[in-house]
């Protein structure tokens, strides 16, 4: 599931299971269907 927030005055996207960011929720959601949950090998 996606979760919604708000940094800085921006709405973001986040995986609920690593935690990654996106400025769209459709991005998020095509993200979180292939997320192996673990930490992203690179800087976010």
């Amino acid at each position: 599931m996606v979760a919604e927030t708000t940094r800085e005055g921006e709405t973001w996207y986040e995986c609920e299971a690593c935690g990654l960011l996106f400025d769209d929720r459709d991005d998020a959601a095509a993200h979180e269907e292939n997320c192996d949950a673990e930490e992203p090998s690179y800087i976010q």
